[in-house]
């Protein structure tokens, strides 16, 4: 849980959204937070905590805490 609460501190720097997270197929999805906007130390941060980019997505995504 430490590592969830972490990473969301992180990201709230950048943005704070009304509906920050969205979850589907196990992967839990980082809305409204572009990789532009996170400097390369807090990028390098969540990428640790376990948060990834997706150019795909256009977000960032965890598929560790997107399940139980």
């Amino acid at each position: 849980m430490e590592k969830l609460i972490e990473a969301l501190q992180i990201f709230i720097k950048y943005a704070n959204p009304s509906y920050p997270t969205h979850c589907e197929h196990d992967t839990l999805y980082i809305m409204e937070v572009s990789r532009d906007m996170v400097s390369s130390e807090d990028h390098a941060k969540l990428d640790e905590l376990g948060f990834l980019w997706s150019d795909g997505e256009g977000c960032y995504m965890s598929f560790r805490y997107g399940s139980a």
